[in-house]
């Protein structure tokens, strides 16, 4: 992604003329925790207490979501995010989903992904998840490890940009990001992990 102009405002830029469709491209940073919290919660316990899940295969598949989320987030954020179309109207449309982030990195209403994007892509990920899985309920213990992944990272991510970590694992993972913003941004893709980015080399040299 070639990067011609960063604001570090935390104003929102208009991104379109209609209000209700400017409303839905702006959320607040805790809006994902009160949407899903509440389903990682129901996950867990229809998993444990109604299908009787056994303490380990949950902790396993629990375990396995958060993981999974870690590579999800690695390949949406490199290969779809930073997918680069020529046609005017996907050059649009990548602007809005990712281009507008790199743009305006401090805007405080879209670090996190609104819920008219989120929504879809967790009920499509769950029903995928539902049929690869061996048994049909253990999404039910899969899927809410998974969704704690991607609240680790939403939140995280508004974290990095806002908040100054001193020391520890958090400063190192909010240098990760900033290397991704203001030095090169084909490069640290993971941003509450660098896994993938050590497994794939797109992650930065030590100087």
């Amino acid at each position: 992604m070639k990067r011609n102009y960063v604001s570090n405002s935390e104003e929102s830029v208009r991104m379109f003329k209609s209000d209700f469709l400017e409303s839905l491209s702006k959320v607040h940073f805790f809006v994902p925790v009160i949407i899903y919290l509440p389903v990682i919660l129901y996950c867990a316990y229809h998993s444990i207490f109604d299908v009787q899940t056994s303490a380990l295969r949950f902790l396993a598949l629990f375990v396995g979501g958060l993981f999974i989320w870690t590579f999800v987030e690695y390949t949406l954020h490199r290969f779809v995010f930073h997918f680069v179309p020529k046609a005017p109207w996907a050059l649009r449309l990548h602007f809005i989903f990712h281009g507008v982030h790199h743009d305006y990195p401090s805007d405080k209403m879209r670090l996190v992904m609104p819920p008219s994007a989120s929504i879809p892509l967790a009920a499509l990920f769950f029903f995928l998840f539902r049929a690869i899985l061996p048994l049909n309920t253990d999404v039910f213990a899969f899927f809410p490890g998974f969704i704690l992944g991607y609240l680790f990272y939403d939140i995280g991510h508004y974290a990095i940009h806002h908040f100054n970590f001193k020391g520890g694992i958090w400063k190192q993972i909010k240098k990760h990001h900033m290397l991704h913003h203001y030095q090169d941004p084909e490069k640290g893709y993971g941003v509450s992990s660098k896994i993938w980015d050590k497994v794939f080399r797109t992650d930065f040299e030590k100087r």
